[in-house]
């Protein structure tokens, strides 16, 4: 298989250039299709890249700054930022080497930057704006852009034959359909794994367990004793932060939801983008790393095959830090509208919204850090909309199918390849075309 992997490019912004660099990104998008990029666009054509299954241009705007007035450590203004975040199959860094040598567009878009210099080399400039991901999730790690267009247009042309099939018995049907598609469509061959990608991947995994084993059974009266020692004085200044924490309540703003809500809905995957200021002191933000280490661990090794708990409408999210590590932004593509969207993730998996963003500033009050928060519905809307600010330009390589047609089109290709089937799983497997 090919392993995913991502870029993050972020750089400052000066203010007075905000807007017109925000009127170029416009000039990327679909006519009438706010945000939605034209894949073929001048200035990054992302439809020329194969291997790219997202990416999006996301002007950093914090609106949430008003927030910290209970924090007046923290500045009262912090920068703006160009996001350039590119989900693909392969190396990543050889993706950009290539964009920067086929995309002279990139030169004008990054312009706009306050440390770019006209005369600056491109790929070296990219490269040092680069940042990593605390956690990422890729729904489905292997399946390459090449192989989900390629399934697609195989249960297509399935579903082409399967109108015009004769026979009654599902040995020759398969007989059939196999022998009416097989010179349309060509699949290329999944490649194995990399060698060195499964060392590194094999040596993250084992890491943490390891460090627990050595702790456990090589100092058990030492690591017992202080672990429940810190367990105990965590829960307590826990509980303590979430009796104190000043409450800062998110207005719901009628215009800036709608100014939003023209970015979504364009197709069945819709983008989201949210950023914010985590609570200052090493408590949160030490909890903070924790819990995205967690996050980023879980979803490298377990949740790997179509969902990230029972959710399985996302694609493909990271967490990013920011300004020292002040604040943050999540990014995701998802399936479905925004509403479904906050309501799955509150009903499936609420604790673990409590768990990756409670520690940042106005999220709604939790009880031991996995209890209430997301569960006052009303109040985690409002804070999540209050955080969220638009994707200026957003692409999908695969336009019109979810995560779900993803995984079913493989399955159907599975058939499609298998040596034998017997006559039921032939009959399932029609059910899928």
């Amino acid at each position: 298989m090919i392993p995913q992997d991502n870029v993050i490019v972020v750089a400052e912004v000066v203010e007075e250039r905000v807007a017109p660099l925000r009127a170029l990104l416009a000039s990327m998008t679909l006519s009438g299709f706010p945000g939605a990029a034209d894949p073929a666009n001048a200035l990054l054509p992302f439809g020329a890249f194969d291997t790219i299954h997202y990416a999006r241009f996301v002007l950093l705007a914090d609106n949430t700054l008003a927030d910290r007035w209970p924090y007046p450590q923290l500045p009262r203004a912090e920068p703006t930022y160009l996001c350039l975040m590119v989900d693909c199959d392969g190396d990543a860094t050889a993706l950009l080497e290539r964009m920067a040598r086929e995309c002279p567009g990139l030169r004008q878009i990054f312009a706009f930057c306050a440390d770019f210099d006209a005369d600056a080399d491109l790929e070296r400039w990219l490269k040092s704006h680069r940042v990593r991901a605390s956690a990422s999730y890729v729904n489905w790690v292997g399946r390459s852009v090449v192989q989900a267009r390629e399934e697609a247009r195989l249960r297509e042309l399935l579903r082409e034959a399967l109108l015009r099939l004769s026979a009654q018995e599902p040995q020759l049907q398969l007989a059939e359909l196999r022998s009416a598609v097989r010179d349309k469509v060509a699949l290329t061959p999944i490649p194995p794994t990399p060698l060195d990608w499964r060392l590194r991947n094999l040596a993250h995994l084992l890491a943490p367990i390891i460090v627990a084993a050595v702790c456990l059974i090589g100092f058990p009266l030492v690591t017992v004793p202080l672990a429940v020692i810190v367990l105990i004085a965590f829960l307590v200044e826990l509980r303590r932060r979430e009796l104190t924490d000043p409450i800062v309540e998110d207005p719901y703003d009628a215009a800036w939801v709608a100014k939003l809500r023209l970015g979504e809905d364009h197709e069945v995957t819709n983008q989201y983008t949210a950023m914010g200021s985590i609570k200052p002191g090493r408590f949160r933000l030490a909890l903070e790393l924790v819990v995205l280490y967690g996050v980023n661990w879980a979803a490298r090794h377990i949740a790997t095959r179509g969902g990230l708990g029972r959710i399985g409408t996302i694609h493909f999210a990271h967490w990013v830090f920011l300004d020292e590590r002040r604040r943050g932004f999540f990014c995701s593509n998802y399936d479905g509208g925004h509403e479904a969207y906050m309501d799955d993730f509150i009903n499936k998996a609420g604790f673990g919204l409590n768990l990756s963003f409670s520690s940042y500033i106005a999220y709604p009050q939790t009880d031991w850090l996995i209890a209430r928060g997301a569960w006052r519905e009303q109040d985690f809307k409002r804070f999540q909309r209050h955080h969220q600010i638009p994707t200026d330009v957003w692409y999908k390589a695969y336009p019109g199918l979810t995560a779900g047609d993803l995984e079913r089109n493989s399955r159907i290709r599975n058939g499609f390849e298998k040596a034998t089937m017997s006559d039921d799983e032939i009959r399932r497997w029609l059910t899928e075309i």
